[in-house]
C-alpha cells in the first residue's frame, strides 16, 4: 500500500520526520522485545524447574493419600480431613517488567500461616494420612509461587507476541513505504527543479533572440 501525498518540500520535510521517529521507534521496541525475551526466558526456565519439584511433591502426597484411603475407613478420612484449621497470608501486589504488570506474591513465610496444618487428632488416623497432609502444607507456598511465575509467563508471552507484530510492521510495512515515498517525492522534486531551470534557460534564450 502507497502513501499518497503531493510531492512538495513541505511534505518531503515532513515524511522524513516521520521517517526518523519511525526508526527511532523501531530500534526501541526491538530493544524492547530483546529485553523482554531475556526475561521470558529467565522465568520459563526457572517455571519449569519448579513446576517439576511442585509434582513431585504433590505425587508424593497423593500417594500416601491413596495409601491412608486403603487403610481408613471413608467415614474416618472424610470426618478428618473435612474442616480445615490452617490459613495461609498471602500479599498480592504487582511488578513493572518493561510496561508489563505481572503479579508479585509475597509474605508466604510460617510467621503467616495461622493455625495447624492437621486439622484433626492422630488417633484415628494413619500416618500416610499425616505425610500427605505436612507435604501439602510444605508444597503450598511453592504452588502459589508456580502460579505466579506461570501468570508472568503468560503475560510475558502475550507481551511480546504484540511487539514482536509491532516492530515486523515497522520493519517490513511503515518504514519501507515512507523511503518509497520520500524517494518518489526527491525524484518529483529534482524533475520539477530540471523542469524549471530547462524553461528559465529557453526564456532566456528567447530574450537575448529579441534585443538581437
Amino acid at each position: 500500500m502507497e502513501i499518497r501525498v503531493n510531492p512538495t518540500r513541505m511534505e518531503f520535510n515532513r515524511l522524513k520526520g516521520r521517517l526518523k521517529m519511525a526508526q527511532r521507534g523501531h530500534k526501541l521496541l526491538k530493544d524492547k522485545r530483546d529485553e523482554l525475551m531475556r526475561v521470558f526466558l529467565k522465568l520459563v526456565r526457572e517455571n519449569k524447574e519448579l513446576r517439576t519439584n511442585v509434582e513431585k511433591e504433590l505425587s508424593r502426597s497423593f500417594a500416601n493419600f491413596l495409601l491412608a484411603s486403603a487403610v481408613m475407613s471413608g467415614e474416618t478420612l472424610e470426618e478428618a480431613i473435612m474442616y480445615p484449621k490452617a490459613a495461609v497470608k498471602v500479599d498480592v501486589k504487582t511488578k513493572n517488567v518493561m510496561s508489563v504488570h505481572v503479579p508479585q506474591i509475597t509474605n508466604l513465610e510460617d510467621k503467616d500461616t495461622e493455625g495447624d496444618a492437621t486439622p484433626y487428632g492422630f488417633a484415628n488416623t494413619s500416618g500416610e494420612l499425616d505425610s500427605s497432609i505436612d507435604t501439602l502444607a510444605k508444597v503450598l507456598p511453592h504452588l502459589i509461587h508456580l502460579a505466579e511465575l506461570e501468570k508472568a509467563v503468560y503475560l510475558l508471552a502475550d507481551e511480546i507476541d504484540k511487539t514482536r507484530r509491532r516492530v515486523n510492521a515497522l520493519e517490513h510495512v511503515l518504514i519501507p513505504q515512507l523511503q518509497h515515498t520520500i524517494k518518489y517525492i526527491s525524484m518529483k522534486l529534482d524533475e520539477n527543479e530540471r523542469g524549471a531551470l530547462v524553461r528559465l534557460m529557453k526564456i532566456k534564450d528567447i530574450v537575448r533572440g529579441d534585443k538581437k
